[in-house]
């Protein structure tokens, strides 16, 4: 690139990310805010088995329309 001419960088969510690789195969899908859902307020796993992670982190939720899915929840466990 020459220095005239600018960069762009586009910054998207891990649910944007996502919801442009859904329609890539045809399935659309709607990246919702994070914590809008009542789904993303419970907790994730329980505490009671010795393989289960502590730490969990919430990425996201997608609506997907058109399908028996109403919604995806994204997490990541660490």
């Amino acid at each position: 690139m020459h220095d005239s001419e600018p960069e762009t960088i586009v910054l998207k969510t891990i649910p944007e990310i996502f919801c442009d690789k859904l329609k890539e195969i045809g399935i659309e899908a709607h990246a919702k805010e994070i914590g809008t859902n009542e789904v993303e307020r419970g907790d994730y796993y329980g505490r009671y088995f010795s393989q289960t992670p502590r730490m969990i982190t919430n990425k996201g939720c997608l609506e997907i329309k058109g399908t028996n899915i109403d919604l995806v929840q994204i997490i990541q466990k660490g």
